[in-house]
């Protein structure tokens, strides 16, 4: 009696492991039919939106005749945007750490104290006869009206923040106008850190007196300089003479028409 129990329980046994064997080629070649694919399934909280990715790879394993994918899950988190006000919460009450990505011409004119500098962009200094003709357009326009450095990526931007920071790290990047930012948490991102977070117009957005800074300057005015900034400079001084002397033909006539008596014919 006994062995006859146990041989329907092996029986059964037998008949769930061929149906297992059965499914799983089933699923292998519906998922080859329909080949690697990637997903992903978003979940919202209050801060930030995470991705669930789903991705269908071939699988290590081969049999004649076979392909036989498998499916490989991941947790990936989407880089957080915020104003100027959003981001002052984030350093003072969750311990986001301010990185400064611009490059050095910039950040000497002005940046918020305490921050880490790992600029995306660095000074092209090469001498081969193409990047010579190109440093020299750059600066006699470029360099010259908007005064731009000529600059090529960091090409080691990523490790050298790896080298300061954990992948847990809570980074807060910043740049004049928000595109360097973007660009450096995008590289971030897929190289593992999970909690970043840009300044959506960047430094030229936050007004004086919002973060403590260092430099010469004002923070929104750190990307001004060149030529532009010296017309705009003698263009208020003459528009400010200018509104002085019509304000004072306006209100002293008298006085005025008497002054213009005194100048010399030619």
């Amino acid at each position: 009696m006994r062995s006859r129990k146990k041989r329907l329980n092996e029986n059964r046994e037998r008949q769930r492991r061929l149906k297992q064997v059965i499914n799983s080629s089933s699923l292998s070649h519906t998922m080859a039919a329909i080949g690697p694919c990637c997903s992903t399934l978003p979940a919202r909280s209050n801060l930030r939106t995470s991705w669930l990715s789903i991705r269908t790879v071939p699988h290590r394993r081969t049999y004649p005749g076979k392909q036989v994918l498998q499916r490989k899950f991941g947790i990936r988190a989407e880089i957080n945007f915020v104003n100027v006000e959003e981001a002052k919460k984030l350093t003072a009450d969750d311990g986001y750490v301010i990185v400064d990505v611009r490059d050095k011409s910039q950040f000497d004119r002005a940046h918020i104290k305490s921050c880490y500098h790992v600029p995306l962009f660095i000074q092209n200094e090469d001498n081969d006869l193409g990047t010579i003709i190109k440093r020299t357009v750059h600066n006699n326009f470029s360099g010259l009206f908007f005064g731009l450095p000529f600059t090529k990526p960091n090409p080691e931007f990523v490790q050298s923040v790896k080298a300061q920071f954990s992948p847990q790290t809570k980074l807060l990047l910043v740049c004049q106008e928000g595109l360097r930012s973007a660009a450096a948490a995008d590289k971030l991102e897929k190289a593992g850190f999970e909690n970043i977070a840009c300044i959506t117009s960047g430094l030229q957005s936050v007004k004086p007196g919002t973060f403590e800074s260092v430099g010469s300057g004002e923070l929104q005015d750190a990307g001004k300089a060149g030529l532009v900034q010296i017309q705009g400079k003698i263009s208020a001084v003459l528009g400010t003479v200018l509104i002085c002397a019509y304000l004072f033909i306006t209100l002293f006539p008298d006085q005025a028409e008497k002054l213009l008596q005194m100048v010399p014919s030619s």
